[in-house]
């Protein structure tokens, strides 16, 4: 029988890369979008907007929907936590607007929805955490909210995985460096500037591209990887070492 794997933001960039790559790995993948599910793919699109609450019940009722009619399954294997938005800016400047919207997104939701979703999640199975190597660097130093934010992500995992470890769950966090992809506003993917600055920073001296993140997220859900629990696995290239 297939693994099923969830991942929230499947649309596009690093989700949409972990998607094609879960795919050809033989997974069973269904995704979420907000607003425009993307190119059609060989998954189940479900539209799900991170960080309303209220939505939660109705989503989770959908996502066993599918559980049940088209892979006749009750819970799936693997969640990742992938869905995000790019906000940057130095503490003297940063909204309140700004600030709460990444945490609802980043941190509120995620953590809620992976709430919800934990009656649906098969033991035994996996949860990924989508951090950033900002957490543990500061770059350029415009991301304390972020940063921050993503902090209390990696904090949240290694409870998560004591609290699930009797079930054989095991809850990782996989953090990103500088990746060309579009959040953000697109300038890691597009501003050639800033590919080359930032590829002067990385050990491997080029920046991470969407498939080199997904390969990592990939590795983390294979069976021989899963003894690895409560861990942060930064997958920048060295970046800042």
């Amino acid at each position: 029988m297939s693994k099923i794997a969830l991942i929230t933001g499947g649309n596009r960039g690093l989700g949409r890369a972990t998607a094609l790559a879960l795919i050809d790995a033989g997974v069973e993948v269904i995704y979420t979008y907000r607003d425009d599910p993307g190119e059609k793919i060989d998954a189940v699109a479900l539209k799900l907007t991170v960080g309303d609450l209220d939505s939660y019940p109705s989503f989770v009722e959908d996502l066993r929907g599918v559980l049940r009619d088209r892979f006749d399954r009750e819970n799936f294997d693997f969640l990742i936590n992938n869905a995000g938005v790019g906000k940057g800016g130095k503490v003297a400047d940063f909204s309140v607007e700004d600030f709460d919207e990444l945490v609802n997104v980043h941190w509120r939701g995620m953590f809620f929805l992976t709430q919800s979703l934990l009656p649906v999640i098969a033991d035994g199975g996996r949860i990924l955490n989508l951090s950033t190597g900002l957490a543990r660097f500061t770059g350029d130093g415009v991301y304390a909210a972020y940063g921050s934010i993503k902090g209390a992500v990696e904090v949240f995992t290694r409870y998560l995985a004591k609290e699930l470890g009797p079930r054989g769950i095991s809850v990782n966090v996989v953090a990103p460096g500088a990746t060309g992809t579009d959040f953000g506003g697109g300038a890691l993917r597009s501003n050639e500037a800033v590919r080359e600055h930032i590829s002067g920073q990385v050990a491997l001296g080029r920046m991470g591209e969407p498939e080199d993140i997904a390969g990592v997220l990939v590795a983390m859900l294979a069976d021989n990887t899963k003894w690895i629990t409560g861990q942060r696995v930064e997958a920048s290239g060295g970046m800042l070492l």
